[in-house]
């Protein structure tokens, strides 16, 4: 079994996974990764602008665009806690959003962001787990999960659950940072993300570590093609992938035929 696909068993027995690029117990990842949410929830946007040099805001854009938000659309926007994506569905003609997130303390943020840009109709909260999504089978019209697949313990169990909540011809969208694929600018990415993100993470949000684990990250995900499998293996149809700036971020969509 691939690190992409699942757990590996250690030496005692016990499942592990990676967390960046340390194998840890399978069932502490969770926590370990919530800690670094909460510890980055009030700087969220700072960390994605530093992430991404600004322009996640033109991928999630194009993100909904992909979407296309309609008023009889009823989306599960998960791992989604400060409401970037929920925002732009509901002002872009989507009907009504479920934001889901495993951290209260990225709920927190966005209900407050909700109130500031006077977003309190049609907009639900709730704490969940993305690998078994607290809503029936078959209820939801759309899916998104932006930048938060990578962070969960078992991938394939969350697109399962997508898969799951789904009603049949309902559109599963993910943005995710993903394989570049220019020649030569991966090594220059590669020194931007393990070299001076860190560095400028202790000195904006003073935690180093959090914005090292979140570069390690991005390099354990699969590449486009590899999940563009793990998708289909979930049961989708019509899989397809998008790259963006360069392979930095790809959008991912199949639909639940």
């Amino acid at each position: 079994m691939s690190k992409h696909q699942g757990p590996a068993a250690g030496e005692t027995g016990e499942k592990t996974t990676h967390f960046g690029f340390r194998d840890v117990p399978e069932n502490q990842k969770a926590s370990m990764v919530r800690e670094v949410f909460d510890t980055v929830a009030s700087k969220y946007d700072v960390m994605n602008d530093l992430m991404s040099g600004g322009i996640h805001r033109l991928w999630k854009d194009s993100f909904i665009n992909e979407l296309k938000p309609r008023p009889d659309m009823h989306l599960i926007d998960v791992a989604g806690g400060t409401g970037d994506i929920a925002f732009r569905f509901l002002k872009n003609g989507g009907g009504a959003v479920t934001v889901c997130d495993i951290n209260y303390e990225m709920l927190h943020v966005g209900r407050d962001r909700a109130a500031n840009h006077g977003l309190l109709k049609n907009i639900d909260w709730m704490v969940g787990d993305a690998q078994k999504l607290p809503l029936p089978d078959q209820s939801m019209d759309a899916y998104t999960i932006a930048f938060g697949i990578r962070n969960v313990t078992r991938i394939q169990e969350a697109l399962n659950e997508a898969y799951r909540v789904l009603k049949p011809g309902g559109r599963f969208l993910c943005l995710e940072f993903s394989k570049v694929i220019v020649p030569g600018f991966d090594k220059i990415y590669d020194m931007y993300s393990f070299k001076l993100l860190p560095e400028i993470g202790r000195f904006v949000a003073g935690n180093r570590e959090a914005y090292q684990y979140l570069a390690e990250s991005i390099r354990q995900f699969p590449d486009q093609e590899t999940f563009a499998g793990m998708i289909r293996e979930a049961g989708f149809g019509r899989v397809r992938y998008r790259n963006l700036s360069g392979g930095i971020a790809a959008i991912h969509s199949g639909w639940r035929i």
